[in-house]
């Protein structure tokens, strides 16, 4: 015998409970199960606009944009001081897909700062670092390491102009010494320098010269010689 099934006159009240419960729009606080809360936002019940999250068991809270349920755009991360009890910036800037994305600053537990590019959660691009010693080094940045052309700044004030692979100091590049009045010149290779020509720099004025200037060596010509040692250079790592 056939079932015959007729239309129901209305459905049941899960359904209406389930739309209800879908969060769309600005809403107050909404707590999770694992006592996490957000401010802000919804689309399609997931946080979408502008909104706040903090993470119970952490501390840490984002405050800035959010798109179909994580960070993107705009905004700031900090973490809670367990000594203070305050909230300690660590990141503010841009992201993209939960990670940091575009321009952004990041400070770091022991004081340091990083101002520049950011690419899938870590340094790349443009950027520049500033180290507890007191140097910085502004210049490209890749996979979260100075790569390509880029400044170092000693406390000292001497100071690296030239290229960087992986962190090192590697490539065409001008090391000066204002402390010393001598200016290196030359090919680097994992920051070593392979080849260069060192002269004096401003030695006068410098206010730890060497005790004898450099002896004169006469070379043909100089800018040939460090021409010479590039092209090798590019030789090998083509």
């Amino acid at each position: 015998m056939p079932v015959i099934k007729y239309p129901r006159l209305r459905d049941p009240l899960f359904y209406e409970w389930d739309r209800k419960a879908q969060k769309c729009g600005l809403r107050h606080t909404i707590y999770a199960v694992n006592g996490d809360q957000y401010t802000g936002e919804w689309l399609d019940n997931l946080r979408h606009g502008k909104g706040t999250q903090i993470w119970k068991s952490t501390g840490e809270i984002y405050s800035g944009d959010w798109k179909f349920g994580k960070r993107d755009g705009y905004g700031a991360y900090s973490i809670l001081d367990p000594e203070t009890k305050d909230y300690k910036r660590v990141y503010t800037g841009w992201w993209e897909n939960d990670r940091r994305c575009g321009r952004g600053t990041f400070f770091y537990p022991n004081g340091e700062l990083y101002e520049g590019e950011w690419s899938n959660g870590v340094r790349s691009g443009w950027g520049k670092m500033h180290y507890k010693d007191g140097s910085t080094y502004e210049g490209q940045w890749l996979m979260d390491q100075p790569n390509g052309p880029g400044l170092l700044q000693l406390p000292n004030g001497n100071r690296y102009d030239g290229g960087w692979k992986d962190g090192k100091k590697h490539g065409p590049g001008k090391f000066f010494y204002p402390d010393k009045g001598q200016l290196l010149e030359g090919i680097w290779v994992a920051d070593i320098p392979k080849c260069g020509v060192l002269v004096e720099f401003g030695r006068e004025e410098a206010p730890a010269p060497p005790e004898l200037p450099l002896p004169e060596i006469k070379l043909q010509d100089p800018a040939g010689v460090l021409a010479e040692a590039q092209a090798m250079f590019d030789d090998s790592h083509n």
